[in-house]
């Protein structure tokens, strides 16, 4: 989806993907899946036939039904006789619904004819293209559920083939959507990218990307500094291209980052840490501050289509 959608441009697109998953999934039709049950009965019989006995209220409560239509389908199942109902024998005001053995054999077909469409969809797919939906997947419930589970922990690992190209690609995108970067700053990143993979040192050199559901959320760079001349600077390493996408925000994870560079910094025995920011940059400033770096010097430059204020922050490590 475009930065730029509207808000219509947004409803339609959510609304043509409802329109696209329901007609895949064969929920517009009368029945699901060609079976004599409706959606409705086919959700109720589901969550029958994965409970041993369960009320009507809970019932009503999980699959979000009105109490009185709730009532009528399990009036029906009764009459087909699908489920039985006995009394709580902790409570006999309340009453235990299940299915009878005539309500699991009519499951079943709906089971089996559920089994073998999801695979023959997913059939279709490579094993990657089938961890992207997966993961996509987990991504949308966990942004339209109220009651989703706690966010995933996040993993940070050394970088691999095609790291390389997000860290430019995001850095490009969302400094050009938060600040209003143009693309020279992207080209400077590409510049930066590129002399790390030229240059990289395994011992002295490293990259984290931070990753969630098996996507990157994040990277940082730790690299030997070094002078106008390009040569490098005894003793001084250069932390560069912290990045934290928007929905990774606010989970600690740019100070994670900024951590895992001093800790680094130290085991290969650097003994001072230098970064160069802009004081636009105000999340990353703070961080830096946290963490012990001390601003030492600023600069007033036209850049990246704006006019700013360079900053040069420093952490000693001795």
């Amino acid at each position: 989806m475009s930065d730029l959608a509207t808000p219509e441009d947004r409803i339609a697109r959510v609304r043509d993907f409802n329109r696209f998953y329901t007609r895949r999934i064969g929920v517009l039709g009368e029945r699901l899946l060609d079976t004599k049950f409706s959606l409705a009965e086919s959700r109720l019989l589901w969550e029958l036939a994965h409970r041993d006995a369960t009320t009507g209220s809970e019932l009503s409560r999980e699959l979000q039904l009105d109490a009185g239509y709730l009532s009528r389908l399990l009036g029906s199942f009764k009459e087909r006789g699908l489920v039985k109902a006995t009394r709580s024998k902790d409570d006999a005001r309340h009453l235990h619904v299940s299915l009878t053995a005539a309500g699991r054999r009519a499951y079943a077909p709906l089971d089996e004819r559920t089994h073998a469409q999801i695979t023959a969809l997913l059939a279709r797919l490579t094993e990657a293209e089938q961890q992207r939906l997966l993961r996509a997947m987990t991504q949308v419930r966990r942004l339209l559920d109220d009651e989703a589970a706690p966010t995933p922990a996040l993993l940070l690992r050394s970088h691999r083939p095609g790291d390389i190209g997000w860290v430019v690609a995001r850095h490009g995108a969302l400094y050009a959507r938060e600040y209003g970067w143009d693309m020279t700053f992207e080209a400077l990143v590409a510049r930066i990218a590129a002399d790390f993979i030229d240059r990289y040192d395994p011992k002295r050199e490293a990259c984290w990307i931070a990753e969630r559901d098996g996507e990157p959320v994040g990277s940082v760079f730790l690299v030997q500094a070094r002078d106008d001349a390009g040569q490098a600077v005894d003793g001084v390493a250069q932390l560069r291209m912290l990045l934290v996408e928007p929905e990774a925000r606010g989970l600690g994870l740019g100070a994670r980052l900024v951590d895992e560079c001093e800790r680094y910094a130290r085991h290969a025995g650097y003994r001072k840490i230098t970064l160069w920011t802009n004081s636009i940059l105000t999340a990353a400033r703070g961080i830096y501050a946290k963490a012990g770096y001390v601003l030492i010097a600023s600069e007033s430059h036209h850049s990246f289509g704006h006019e700013l204020v360079a900053e040069t922050w420093e952490m000693s490590l001795d």
